[in-house]
């Protein structure tokens, strides 16, 4: 048995892990392994979506079978990375039409949360570029799914979280570039009020999300800087040249407290003097800035973290958003690291997280009574027809996540009509009903 926790480093669990270096040792692992099991891949889902008692790591599915240069598409391996296909396509002039904030994560992991990146506005989830994937329910049956074949799978699967199967091999859509240069505009927001506006008035923007003070209060209460960008058409085509430094250990758990917190919120909103700047900027800091400190979970210390991850309809946003941020503000816990994004419409996937509206993320250190703030705010959020993301959860009840997330039972159907019920689920899945 084997120690395993999710990026947050809350739960730790102990699992029997299997980790197969190809098609058929995942097959061979299904027919080893007690029901049920779940896979994984580089542990970056937050909570516990990705353990089990019985886990099937897939990192090794990694290879590329297939790229069409000029179509710009590209057959892989659900275990290779978003860094590892960028390292390939980016020469090519081909990148990713949507991305999460961090890179070191699976296709498949991508696949199964359905991620989102700061283009949602525009350019959907992540599974606007899938075309197709290859599904083991059984060691002996693999399913390929499309949207025109096996249709009610491929929606159950794209942000299914792992629960209809091990993805083995997906075919995906890049988008064209000439440049691995972004060009970013940043704008000082005083308030939530002036950065909801300045979603707003730039909703036309390819690439928009805001950092914001989760600890001022007052007139400035959710102050924040929104971050533009376009894809560059100049700088070239070069791949990150910076070693990512690393956390070396466990920081003390008294070291992120309201007073250091406040203090750094307070030096990074000022560290912006204009009101509006520009430059140009490497895709590597624009998408993904914290892969460039390697075990940055660390910061928060032994116990780990909660990111609290909630959408709200775009109606309801300054006063939802408010009254969520006055309780954070409140509660003297908020974080350096939350992140505002615009949502755009919802999807066809049964469990996708995204509705149309405004997401906002936040880091919670785990100490005592958190969790009694977040069953506070999961009821500030559900009162405005909102909901928690997944793939960030390790606490969610059972009610909230069926009161949410309206499309739960033609799900568990998709599930059972395929067999599959009985075979995968996860800690989180027994959580919250979907046994």
């Amino acid at each position: 048995m084997t120690a395993v926790h999710g990026w947050g480093r809350y739960p730790i669990v102990d699992a029997e892990i299997y980790s197969p270096i190809d098609t058929s040792g995942v097959a061979a692992a299904l027919k080893q392994a007690a029901y049920p099991v779940t896979s994984r891949g580089m542990g970056r889902s937050y909570g516990d979506s990705a353990l089990s008692d019985r886990i099937i790591n897939c990192c090794d599915l990694k290879g590329i079978t297939a790229f069409d240069f000029e179509a710009g598409t590209v057959r892989c391996g659900a275990g290779l990375t978003l860094s590892d296909l960028l390292t390939f396509t980016i020469p090519k002039r081909w990148f990713l039409p949507v991305t999460p904030g961090t890179k070191f994560v699976t296709i498949g992991g991508a696949i199964a949360s359905d991620v989102h990146g700061k283009n949602h506005h525009l350019e959907g989830c992540f599974s606007e570029s899938v075309d197709s994937f290859d599904l083991m329910l059984t060691a002996n049956e693999i399913l390929t799914c499309s949207r025109n074949q096996r249709a009610d799978l491929f929606h159950a699967t794209l942000g299914g979280m792992g629960l209809t199967g091990i993805i083995i091999e997906a075919t995906l859509r890049l988008k064209p570039i000439s440049s691995s240069f972004i060009e970013q505009t940043t704008f000082k927001a005083r308030n939530l009020e002036e950065a909801l506006h300045l979603f707003d008035t730039h909703s036309n923007a390819t690439y928009s999300v805001a950092w914001i003070d989760c600890l001022a209060a007052g007139p400035a209460m959710g102050r924040a800087l929104l971050m533009l960008g376009e894809h560059s058409g100049f700088g070239g085509l070069s791949l990150p040249d910076k070693r990512p430094i690393s956390v070396p250990f466990d920081f003390p758990t008294q070291t992120l407290n309201r007073f250091s917190i406040k203090a750094f919120n307070w030096l990074y909103y000022h560290r912006i003097r204009e009101a509006r700047s520009s430059q140009r900027v490497h895709y590597e800091s624009f998408f993904y800035p914290l892969d460039s400190i390697h075990g940055w979970n660390r910061l928060y210390g032994k116990r780990g973290f909660l990111q609290y991850q909630f959408v709200i309809p775009r109606e309801a946003g300054l006063e939802g958003l408010t009254t969520l941020l006055k309780r954070i503000v409140d509660s003297r816990r908020g974080s350096f690291l939350a992140v505002l994004k615009l949502f755009g419409k919802e999807n066809q996937n049964l469990l996708s997280f995204p509705t149309e509206g405004y997401t906002l993320s936040v880091d919670f250190k785990l100490e005592d009574g958190l969790f009694e703030l977040l069953d506070e705010l999961d009821a500030i959020v559900l009162d405005y027809g909102g909901r928690i993301y997944l793939a960030k959860d390790a606490r969610m009840k059972e009610a909230t996540f069926k009161r949410s997330y309206s499309r739960w039972i033609q799900f568990q159907e998709v599930r059972s009509r395929y067999g599959v019920h009985k075979t995968f689920s996860s800690h989180q899945a027994q959580r919250i009903g979907l046994n």
